[in-house]
């Protein structure tokens, strides 16, 4: 009785490993080979985070090329306009801000000097309260500008993970249809819906991840930017200030 059911245990434990074994010969852990074994809605998924993947990586390209060339402009802008309007050179000062059309200061500060300009060397109360309503529209455009795209990798960092998971589920299905169609429980019914499965997580993750680390990097530089625009708007009424006690 009981060498009769050690002999059928080892039978049992044979088949097994040879079903395992034939589930390692037949699945391929390569990319290829995973996109193969990929039934045609996981494919959708899986193209789906790659477009999102490119998209955010254009977003991250174009922001830190639009945000490292507005730091040097505004470096070398900031004291020469300076220069010019300690010399009361106000056409200069906005000459020089039309050189410098990257700047987010040199946008702002235009707005606010061709205002002040209108009031042909009488500054007056009115237009130093004129200048200021255009620096705070400059401001906001140029923030608009600067926080162009980001959303995109707001969007992509938050949904992605739930697309990969969307991918898992599929998998799972599968695995589950696999075991189900060949009746049988053994790795190699379940390796491919399996595999399916964890590459779309690990591709949803992939994609978000990045998203969410850029977005939270261009945010912080954004609202660098914003302080940097709001002191150089007082500054620029306090020198409107000052011109108007001369007169």
């Amino acid at each position: 009785m009981i060498l009769s059911q050690l002999a059928q245990f080892a039978s049992h434990t044979v088949n097994s490993l040879a079903l395992f074994q034939e589930g390692e010969a037949t699945v391929s852990f390569s990319p290829m080979g995973l996109w193969d074994h990929m039934g045609w809605l996981a494919r959708c998924v899986a193209i789906l985070l790659f477009i999102e993947s490119i998209w955010s990586l254009a977003v991250m390209i174009d922001r830190y090329l639009y945000f490292s060339a507005a730091r040097k402009q505004s470096r070398e802008f900031a004291p020469k306009v300076a220069g010019a309007l300690k010399d009361s050179k106000l056409e200069e000062a906005i000459k020089i801000a039309d050189r410098n059309k990257k700047s987010h200061l040199a946008e702002v500060v235009t707005a606010g000097l061709q205002e002040f300009r209108a009031s042909a060397g009488a500054p007056t109360d009115e237009t130093i309260a004129s200048s200021g309503r255009a620096l705070e529209r400059a401001e906001a455009i140029v923030h608009a500008k600067l926080k162009r795209g980001l959303s995109v990798l707001a969007t992509i960092g938050s949904t992605a993970p739930f697309v990969g998971l969307f991918g898992t589920v599929v998998g799972i299905l599968n695995a589950f249809q696999q075991i189900a169609t060949q009746k049988t429980s053994g790795i190699g019914a379940v390796a491919g819906g399996i595999s399916e499965a964890l590459v779309t997580t690990a591709f949803g993750l992939l994609v978000a991840i990045p998203a969410v680390m850029a977005f939270n990097y261009f945010t912080g530089r954004v609202e660098a930017f914003d302080v940097e625009m709001d002191n150089s708007s007082s500054e620029l009424i306090d020198y409107f200030i000052k011109q108007s006690h001369k007169h």
